[in-house]
């Protein structure tokens, strides 16, 4: 997009919290104290967690921005964002969260690559944009497409933003059609984060939002769109983010024979307390967040103070005095939920928490059962030490 994108400029970093936990400068990955998030339903923008991988970029010339589509079809098209705009808008409640969430607590089991993120790889915004198969129906692409005509199986992503991993080339990522020609699934262009225009950190001024999917799909800075026969090839979908059982290591790997992650496991975590915190003794509050992947509901949050043995469960909700219901149709399906529970804590114990989603699915009890090389996907059971005192410490 020659013209656009201000090489001078990806040096000015964008005005962030102080409150952020600075992960990585450069490229610059940070998230919230875990207690903000669970101060808001809706993460306030300044508390999303920041996930990059290159510079980020400056679009200066939103006139002339234009993401093109192209590949596998009749009528390529470039599209501006007025042409976006006029399409039907939409508001999504949903969850990102980084594939690499909760990564440091795996990194203690075994040494893992990748950024160390700690449980706040998270975020649940409002996203507003047009719905991406209202946006192929413009180039001739019916909705609940399998193919196009042409041999079509996947729409590709490709961003303004260039990453090492690519030799400095763009960051990309694809899903399949089906997924993005579904109305139902709720794949946007997203122009609004909270109502508000989208920020240089979140994409401006253009992003993918892949509800239920891992963060790694959700692709910004949009700069074209591609109809392609089989899985985008580049480097996040082929040699990154994918999920390998215990055994295989930097010397045995193949990445040829998993298949890209998507969905993300259901995963809970426990925000009102640190990993180790000094407490009264008598009642405390228990409380976070839960999440599924894929827009499956959460079905219950189980809090155990002796172990795994017994096991009390917790209320979840998602607006404050209504019981959230799993599946309801007044659930936001691509959403976390939070939960709660008060206990009677008399002496030093572990507080664990575990999730169960819609389909049953259950977090794992431990690391060791989950743990991978590249230490995604960390959904085990969450565990926090709580140390009981006559007074905090």
């Amino acid at each position: 997009m020659p013209g656009l994108i201000a090489p001078s400029d990806y040096s000015q970093e964008p005005l962030r919290h102080p409150c952020l936990r600075i992960n990585a400068k450069e490229p610059f990955n940070a998230e919230p104290p875990r207690s903000t998030l669970i101060s808001s339903y809706v993460t306030p923008v300044d508390f999303f967690y920041k996930r990059n991988h290159g510079p980020i970029p400056l679009v200066n010339d939103i006139e002339r921005y234009f993401v093109s589509i192209n590949g596998l079809i009749d009528n390529p098209k470039e599209l501006f964002m007025k042409d976006i705009r006029m399409l039907p808008k939409y508001n999504v409640p949903a969850t990102l969260q980084c594939a690499g969430n909760r990564r440091t607590a795996m990194s203690k089991t075994k040494t893992v690559k990748g950024v160390g993120w700690d449980v706040s790889a998270l975020g649940n915004a409002v996203w507003g944009g047009a719905k991406l198969a209202d946006v192929l129906e413009l180039v001739g692409i019916p909705k609940y497409s399998y193919r196009t005509q042409k041999g079509g199986k996947h729409v590709e992503f490709v961003s303004i933003d260039r990453c090492k991993e690519e030799k400095g080339g763009p960051y990309k990522g694809s899903i399949p059609l089906s997924q993005a020609s579904d109305p139902e699934a709720d794949v946007l262009l997203a122009y609004e984060m909270n109502g508000e225009t989208l920020n240089r950190d979140h994409g401006y001024p253009l992003r993918v939002v892949v509800p239920g999917v891992i963060g790694a799909r959700s692709v910004k800075w949009i700069d074209s769109i591609n109809i392609i026969a089989e899985e985008c090839q580049g480097f996040f979908m082929q040699k990154d983010y994918k999920m390998f059982p215990p055994s295989v290591n930097w010397d045995n790997i193949d990445w040829s024979t998993r298949r890209p992650q998507m969905d993300f496991p259901v995963q809970c975590v426990i925000c009102s307390l640190e990993d180790v915190d000094h407490i009264k003794p008598g009642k405390v509050t228990v409380s976070g967040y839960a999440v599924s992947g894929g827009g499956r509901g959460i079905e219950r949050v189980d809090i155990s103070v002796d172990g795994g043995k017994n096991w009390i469960e917790a209320s979840r909700s998602q607006k404050v005095g209504v019981p959230y219901v799993a599946d309801s149709p007044s659930s936001d399906k691509w959403a976390w939920v939070f939960f709660e529970v008060t206990l009677n804590v008399q002496r030093n114990t572990e507080i664990i928490a575990k999730a169960v989603d819609s389909a049953a699915n259950v977090q794992p009890g431990t690391v060791e059962e989950i743990w991978n090389l590249r230490g995604i996907l960390n959904t085990s059971w969450h565990r926090v030490q709580v140390r009981v005192g006559r007074s905090n410490i």
